[in-house]
């Protein structure tokens, strides 16, 4: 059975950083993907990247774009969401969620996995604020 924990979030300043983890267990399959996601009070689930385990590509969304950065400890099964500079906007409560990608072998723009139903395993999330 697929599990993913997320922890790291809290208060933050804005200008400051931050850095969640997702643990991630059970696959089985070496083909996999693991996507962060955000949901802010009144708006919809937004997905902001996500890392291949295939080839450690990444794809992001243009709003985090050079702020956010996803990497992936296979010797700890822990994807991380390094966040700088970030602003009141960023306040949400973060996700991470899991997906087999076979046969897709590398993340491209045609297929980036940032869709929250392409997903099938999720964490509980952790909030993020920011205070400005």
């Amino acid at each position: 059975e697929v599990q993913l924990v997320e922890s790291g979030g809290g208060l933050v300043q804005a200008g400051g950083s931050l850095r969640l983890s997702c643990v991630a267990s059970g696959f089985t399959f070496d083909d996999y993907a693991i996507g962060w996601f955000r949901q802010a009070p009144g708006k919809e689930r937004e997905g902001l990247g996500c890392i291949n385990s295939n080839d450690d590509s990444t794809f992001y969304t243009d709003s985090v774009k050079g702020r956010f950065t996803i990497s992936h400890d296979y010797t700890k099964n822990t994807v991380y969401l390094q966040m700088n500079n970030v602003n009141p906007e960023d306040t949400a409560i973060y996700y991470c969620a899991g997906r087999y990608t076979f046969p897709v072998t590398t993340l491209t723009p045609a297929r980036p996995f940032l869709e929250p139903n392409e997903y099938d395993y999720w964490g509980q999330g952790t909030q993020v604020t920011v205070s400005s």
